[in-house]
């Protein structure tokens, strides 16, 4: 009697996939999978949304790597397999290249998995959900731009996110911050409490990438300058140079200051687009409450300006202001500036001279000039010095600007604003201001081309005075009213800018004649004159009562 053998039989083994990380997968993250198995000496296979994962670049092992790019759901399955030692060949074919093959042609799958290999089951599906990229973004309230010792208000908000985000990161210039007891700061929002310095801020949600970075630019509050009614004034006119801070507090205090050529001890200033040199005025505090005014102005406080204000103890200071000039002409000035060719408008590539004509015996004369863009500059500076004259041999538009001479003393000319045009039309008008009751002449005159021959339209602060009658325009008694920015167009060549021409008042007015005035000289004169006057007078009055009665009674006898 044979032995008996008994064989046993046991259910195929079944792996299991486990994922690393086990959740919040975003698009950009390798996920790591594993197929587990307890036992050893086994190939593994991939399946992914139930299709083999064909890729000779997978190394059969039980790990598997997987960076994800594409947001949704995805299963992932595995299966292990071992070779029969009978059918192993001398190529050196593992079992999962057969299993392959059979795959691949589609031949008898049974036969090839039973001979070739020994297969487990194929696992349980493991779903992998992915999610998109979720975007940090920063903003601030009120404004991406604070003044010093403001607060400001920050936020991050994950776009995408809902309300998945517990814990978020800040930093400012890629440094973590921190709160005030010294923790991590992991709260939405970021109150900057009293504000201090620029920087550039980013934050991140706890299933966030990092957010572009907000710039927050601090600075400390200007002082803004303005200047009513007008910037160009005639001598005895009244002017006001207003002061304020751009905050809604009122216990400011200012203090004025005028730009001047440099020397030593000047403070420097930096404006926006030069560097000029400022002196607080003697009577600085007489506008310490945000008003400055100059009533009557003179000839000598023709210059350019800027305030700054300050508050607390110790004492917190704004800027510098924006400078403002004021141009005011005299009827007498110590200095004229002569102007060849004599007026205010010239073109481009033209040469001018300036000089200064005193008056007053002063000595030191220097023409000086202010643009906006350079502020005020020496002759030396921009032009060619002969004694008090100043030379430009080619004009350029960056010459615009208004000029004047000054002494040493600061002794003032006129100002005198000069324009330079590169197009072909300009206006000729008075370089001095007009006295009212005398004529005013404007002309339109065009390069290259006789003026008498062309027409054009004359403005006055941007309405139409004349239309096209001749290239001048004539007023033949200026009144104060005539005062304004002129300018003229013709309808081919183009127009001219703008001019202001300024009105003065007599410096004194004829009073009437009077009788009062008529015996007052006589009286003066001679008191014999002034009896004999009285005389004669009496005696007129005597002569035509009597005439007066004769006429009555001639009336009644009738």
């Amino acid at each position: 009697m044979s032995d008996v053998v008994t064989l046993t039989v046991s259910a195929k083994p079944k792996p299991t996939v486990r994922v690393n990380p086990q959740s919040s997968i975003y698009i950009g993250d390798t996920i790591t999978l594993n197929c587990d198995l307890q036992s050893t000496g086994w190939e593994f296979q991939w399946y992914k949304n139930y299709d083999y994962l064909d890729n000779q670049n997978i190394k059969q092992t039980n790990k598997l790597m997987v960076k994800v790019d594409n947001a949704g759901e995805t299963v992932y399955q595995c299966k292990a397999c071992r070779e029969n030692s009978d059918y192993y060949n001398s190529d050196n074919h593992h079992c999962s290249y057969y299993h392959h093959i059979a795959y691949r042609r589609s031949i008898d799958y049974d036969f090839v998995e039973d001979v070739v290999c020994y297969e487990t089951e194929l696992s349980d599906p493991v779903k992998i959900t992915v999610r998109g990229i979720m975007k940090a973004v920063v903003s601030i309230k009120p404004d991406r731009h604070a003044f010093i010792e403001e607060t400001v208000a920050l936020r991050c908000d994950i776009q995408g996110g809902g309300d998945t985000q517990s814990s978020y990161s800040w930093y400012k210039d890629n440094n973590r911050l921190y709160n005030y007891e010294g923790t991590l700061h992991t709260e939405q929002n970021l109150i900057l409490w009293f504000v201090k310095n620029s920087g550039f801020y980013t934050c991140s949600g706890e299933f966030s990438n990092i957010s572009d970075a907000v710039v927050l630019t601090v600075s400390e509050r200007p002082s803004v300058l303005s200047v009513s009614p007008q910037n160009w004034l005639t001598e005895g006119d009244s002017v006001t140079l207003s002061c304020e801070v751009t905050d809604s507090s009122t216990d400011w205090t200012f203090s004025w200051y005028t730009v001047v050529p440099y020397r030593d001890g000047l403070t420097q200033i930096k404006n926006t687009e030069y560097v000029m040199y400022v002196e607080l005025l003697s009577d600085s505090s007489r506008g310490s409450g945000g008003s400055y005014t100059l009533s009557p102005s003179a000839l000598h406080h023709t210059g350019v300006y800027v305030c700054r204000g300050e508050r607390g103890e110790p004492a917190f200071h704004t800027l510098y202001s924006n400078p403002q000039p004021l141009w005011i002409s005299g009827e007498s000035p110590p200095v004229s500036l002569i102007i060849s060719p004599s007026r205010t408008q010239h073109f481009t590539r033209d040469s001018l001279s300036l000089s200064c004509e005193d008056q007053s015996n002063s000595t030191g004369w220097t023409v000086r000039r202010y643009t906006d863009s350079e502020g005020v500059l020496d002759c030396s500076q921009w032009g060619s010095v002969t004694g008090s004259t100043c030379n430009i041999s080619f004009l350029s538009t960056s010459y615009t600007g208004v000029y004047w001479c000054e002494s040493e003393s600061g002794e003032n000319s006129n100002p005198v604003n000069i324009t330079v045009h590169d197009d072909d039309v300009i206006l000729e008008s008075s370089i001095h201001p007009v006295t009212e009751g005398h004529p005013l002449t404007l002309h339109c005159l065009y390069r290259n081309t006789n003026p008498s021959n062309l027409r054009a339209d004359f403005y006055k602060d941007g309405s139409v005075v004349q239309n096209q009658t001749t290239g001048e325009m004539i007023i033949h008694k200026v009144s104060k009213s005539d005062e304004g920015f002129y300018h003229c167009k013709h309808p081919e060549r183009g127009e001219s800018l703008r001019s202001w021409i300024s009105v003065r008042r007599p410096s004194h007015v004829e009073a009437p004649f009077s009788e009062l005035m008529l015996i007052s000289s006589v009286v003066t004169a001679s008191p014999y004159l002034l009896i004999t006057i009285i005389l004669l007078v009496k005696c007129y009055r005597a002569r035509a009562h009597t005439d007066e009665d004769r006429i009555e009674n001639a009336v009644i006898e009738e």
